[in-house]
């Protein structure tokens, strides 16, 4: 063992208690609380005394002087390394961690099950016309059943934009359950690994114009901002539904607002906004046909037990002188080696 151990810094709270009682059976890792009632400055004077980041997944739950752009990064010249707290990393800009040589990783799959059966839900929800029908009860406008008359998932097809861990567990949700024909979009697979993994590999274009229900499973980036705008709802199908477990920017708001208000769309269930929560006045709120969730898809205590024990065996890796998986940035690893052979006194452990 090392004089000194690895030491992680979090910013007020840790999403599950998981994460401290993991990382405490790891006898290289020293894991602080960084309180965020206090000026910047000290905020970031304690960060600079940190190896790694434990970094807040969600962009409007942390202050922006704390996410990791190169600002911050020049800031502190010890760090090794930032963990994202889920699957996403909208604070943390990977170019600018590669530059500084920190590696950076998510703790993708690790909410795959929440996330997969909170997509599956608002799918069943939407069908079915639930939003719709609770409106109208609360209202005292309930009259004809018929109105309000659904859909069963059972046999529809359903296209995935994106098959990672939690499109991989919706699309076997949607198979076996519901028999569903599941039809996927994503460049980066394979046709052969897209049905290994329980879906039809199609273009977009065609998983549009084919597809009763649209669910995003991908992650925000340059190619996907905006992915969803309104050329692509008019592509889909009439009567179609849109759903999006994913994250906010990737779909447009006011022409997804355009499509179900014109009746083109029956439906959409949103997890996922630009802005998070979004304003009370925000016009995709006011519309009856709309499931409304605040980012909760993967919000249950299973899902945040798991992500946060992965986070703290990651940091456990690195501290023993290990790569972590799922790292974002692999091209900084040489970089990342060096420092932390700097840093620690002994070259880090083959791969």
């Amino acid at each position: 063992m090392l004089g000194r151990r690895f030491r992680v810094g979090y910013l007020s709270y840790v999403p599950h208690r998981s994460f401290l009682d993991t990382a405490a059976a790891q006898p290289a890792l020293e894991v602080v609380r960084i309180p965020l009632d206090q000026p910047e400055e000290a905020v970031v004077s304690a960060l600079a005394e940190c190896d790694a980041y434990y970094c807040m997944a969600s962009r409007d739950e942390l202050p922006r002087p704390f996410h990791v752009h190169a600002a911050l990064l020049a800031r502190l010249p010890k760090l090794l390394m930032v963990g994202s707290t889920g699957a996403g990393y909208d604070p943390v800009d990977p170019a600018a961690c590669t530059a500084a040589g920190v590696l950076l990783v998510n703790q993708a799959g690790g909410n795959a099950e929440g996330v997969a059966e909170h997509a599956v839900g608002m799918m069943l929800a939407l069908l079915k016309r639930m939003p719709e029908a609770q409106a109208a009860m609360r209202a005292g406008r309930a009259r004809d059943r018929n109105a309000l008359m659904g859909r069963e998932l059972r046999g529809r097809t359903v296209g995935l934009v994106g098959i990672g861990h939690v499109g991989t567990r919706t699309a076997e949700i949607l198979r076996l359950a519901f028999s569903c024909r599941v039809l996927a979009c994503d460049p980066y697979l394979e046709a052969a690994t897209v049905a290994a993994r329980g879906a039809e590999k199609v273009d977009m274009p065609k998983l549009l114009a084919e597809s009763d229900v649209v669910s995003l499973h991908l992650p925000l980036s340059p190619e996907s901002r905006g992915l969803m705008g309104a050329e692509a709802f008019a592509r889909m199908r009439p009567g179609a539904v849109f759903v999006t477990t994913a994250r906010g920017s990737i779909h447009d708001e006011p022409a997804l607002h355009a499509a179900l208000a014109s009746g083109h769309l029956a439906g959409a269930g949103l997890d996922v906004w630009e802005q998070e929560p979004p304003p009370p006045d925000h016009p995709l709120l006011a519309l009856p046909n709309v499931i409304l969730t605040q980012h909760t898809a993967g919000v249950t205590d299973e899902s945040r037990a798991n992500i946060t024990r992965i986070a703290a065996l990651a940091f456990a890796d690195a501290a023993e002188g290990r790569l972590p998986p799922r790292i974002i940035n692999p091209e900084a690893v040489p970089r990342f080696a060096a420092r932390w052979e700097a840093a620690f006194g002994r070259p880090m452990a083959a791969a």
